[in-house]
């Protein structure tokens, strides 16, 4: 079992930064793969990056590859959304989740997930 808690949303300019945290318990946080998904209102919950366990293979949506980074710790059991550049489209509630397989884009394959953290950017 694992339990995230996101936390370091907040509203911001276009071209502005935030950085958001996951902070995951349980003791087996560094087996799992992990993920950042996003949701907007009225749309589909979307894919945004992924890490694996060790943190050597990172998958990012071309919507923001080049400007978002994911990153972990598994001695303090945290996960790490950088993102850069931000822009209005970017506003969404953003979620961390696990996967007990390799990073993957498929929300499917997700067993756990936060509650959110809401990022709103304006133009």
């Amino acid at each position: 079992q694992v339990q995230l808690v996101e936390s370091g949303g907040g509203l911001v300019q276009a071209g502005d930064s935030l950085k958001l945290s996951c902070a995951a318990s349980g003791r087996t946080f560094s087996s799992y793969g992990m993920g950042w998904f996003r949701q907007a209102p009225g749309r589909e919950r979307e894919f945004v990056a992924a890490i694996s366990w060790s943190g050597i293979n990172t998958h990012y949506a071309d919507s923001v590859k080049g400007r978002f980074t994911i990153s972990r710790d598994n001695a303090n059991n945290t996960v790490w959304l950088q993102m850069n550049s931000l822009k209005p489209e970017d506003t969404a509630v953003y979620y961390c989740a696990a996967t007990r397989g390799g990073p993957t884009i498929e929300r499917k394959m997700y067993d756990y997930w936060g509650q959110g953290t809401q990022v709103t950017v304006s133009s």
